[in-house]
């Protein structure tokens, strides 16, 4: 009888439903792509073994929703009541979460979700008004010396049935750039690609890979009125810093048909910071965040990222928020006058 009854209770104590942990709300952070959760439990409860969190992602704020919602991801065997989710690509405006708590036997109710803001910029390379010599699919472009004829056979139904330029999706944010539609937007030696998203208000950041045996390349922003024949960097209307590998490796800023040489080593990596509102675009080393070079000016249209290549490949990252070191480099930068890394004479 005893030991029946010993049973009982060591089964009641082993499966204790554990209570719904509580999410500290102004204890969540979201900074450089990483998003911190931490929560509480209402009492303390020695039983707890370990917490899981799920989390999914979605463009709707406030509660979850459970028609066109994403799947919930789940990290399981968390023992502290805080876990930091690294690494992200922030391609929604939000992220719904919520946490459970588990002993040896059961696992509880979990707490209630929530919502934290996820905004970044999100682009890809518009393949569809690229020039002929380059290969785009979505945030990747490559040189291609065969006139992308593999690429155009694919497309060539989509092409013919465009008659005219679609207009814009506006935001308030950014808009979706005006395909044009046909492979001939740029031509001769403007081996060209913009985005397909553009700035016109807020702070926005991405960053640019370029293969080893990449030549030249540029990587910069243009009004949308860049010609068919122009080249980032030599219009009144477009700012890019060039690399070229020929040779010799030389880095330099150009803007309005005017150059100036850069003595600073190529990075592997190049983080184009916009402030659209202060006027600002600054290019920085990813991996240090060391500044590379920055114009200040006026912006006065929407701005599309552009990219010059040939011989090689770029790789673009969208998704990202402006780094906190970025950040800080702007405060610094913006509460200093004269300074050399301004170079705003060809601005």
């Amino acid at each position: 009888m005893e030991d029946s009854l010993y049973g009982v209770f060591y089964h009641a104590k082993n499966n204790w439903v554990p209570k719904a942990p509580e999410i500290d709300l102004a204890a969540c952070l979201v900074a450089d792509n990483c998003v911190t959760v931490s929560w509480r439990m209402p009492e303390d409860d020695s039983r707890i073994d370990h917490f899981v969190l799920e989390y999914r992602k979605t463009n709707f704020d406030g509660l979850p929703r459970v028609k066109d919602e994403q799947r919930w991801e789940l990290i399981d065997y968390i023992k502290a009541t805080e876990y930091t989710l690294s690494g992200l690509k922030f391609d929604t405006k939000y992220m719904n979460l919520r946490v459970q708590a588990c002993n040896k036997a059961v696992a509880g109710e979990y707490s209630d979700p929530v919502t934290l803001e996820t905004k970044a910029f999100v682009f890809s390379l518009d393949s569809t008004s690229s020039h002929l010599n380059l290969k785009v699919e979505d945030t990747y472009v490559e040189w291609d010396p065969t006139g992308g004829k593999g690429q155009e056979k694919v497309k060539g139904k989509e092409n013919k049935s465009r008659s005219g330029a679609p207009s814009p999706k506006r935001t308030s944010v950014n808009t979706r750039s005006s395909a044009r539609g046909s492979r001939d937007r740029f031509t001769g030696e403007s081996y060209t690609v913009l985005g397909d998203t553009a700035v016109e208000s807020g702070q926005h950041y991405w960053e640019v890979r370029a293969q080893k045996d990449c030549k030249s390349y540029s990587v910069g922003v243009t009004y949308r009125n860049l010609g068919k024949f122009d080249q980032l960097g030599k219009t009144n209307s477009s700012w890019c810093i060039h690399i070229n590998n020929w040779l010799q490796t030389t880095i330099s800023a150009k803007h309005n048909n005017k150059a100036k040489t850069l003595d600073i080593p190529v990075p592997d990596r190049i983080g184009v910071y916009c402030d659209f509102d202060g006027g600002q675009l600054a290019f920085y080393n990813a991996n240090s965040k060391e500044l590379l070079h920055i114009f200040r000016t006026k912006f006065t249209q929407p701005l599309l990222p552009g990219f010059m290549i040939w011989c090689g490949g770029l790789t673009v990252s969208t998704g990202l928020q402006v780094p906190s070191a970025v950040k800080m480099l702007q405060k610094s930068e913006n509460g200093l006058s004269g300074s050399t890394s301004s170079l705003n004479n060809i601005a």
